[in-house]
């Protein structure tokens, strides 16, 4: 038995319950064997919010699952009966395996977020902001650096008609 991985197009947003049903048909028609893994490719991120750290999940394809199957007619048949599929990419009569290293790739992306959580920065050198905590909660800033893998800002805050640069926790700042 051969097992190749496939990209397979489904509807944006239910991508889970997708995977949910193509799983349960597979059980029903007997042929979990030749599908051993579907998977939603997702990464994990770290998002601060009200000073509290959460860790939280984000699609890294929407729309799109990861399976790991043994393509036969019968396989074939069961997934493109569930509701909400839409195709296989790269195949335009007949599906086409995924690259290995591509899925590789992927894979050892969502590994390496589960490992170490990215931290979400929306911030980039030059924007305005305004500290939300501290001595200086009110005051305007302008952002200098962005460390995202810390998670920290370097701004410039204007005092008594001097630059004066600081070190923030982006969770800390708001835009203006």
């Amino acid at each position: 038995m051969a097992l190749d991985w496939y990209f397979l197009r489904v509807q944006v947003n239910r991508e889970d319950r997708i995977r949910e049903s193509m799983i349960k048909r597979l059980k029903q028609a007997g042929l979990e064997v030749h599908v051993p893994q579907i998977i939603v490719p997702t990464e994990t991120f770290a998002d601060h919010r009200q000073g509290k750290k959460r860790i939280q999940k984000r699609k890294l394809y929407p729309g799109y699952l990861m399976v790991q199957m043994d393509l036969s007619e019968q396989v074939w048949f069961a997934l493109r009966e569930t509701p909400g599929f839409g195709d296989f990419v790269g195949g335009h009569s007949v599906p086409t395996p995924a690259k290995p290293e591509d899925v590789e790739k992927v894979l050892a992306h969502m590994d390496a977020s589960k490992d170490q959580p990215k931290v979400a920065v929306n911030f980039k050198k030059g924007d305005r902001v305004k500290i939300k905590t501290g001595a200086f909660e009110n005051m305007d800033a302008t952002v200098e650096e962005v460390h995202p893998e810390k998670g920290t800002l370097e701004v410039s805050v204007n005092i008594f008609g001097r630059a004066t640069p600081m070190s923030l926790g982006y969770w800390e700042v708001e835009l203006i």
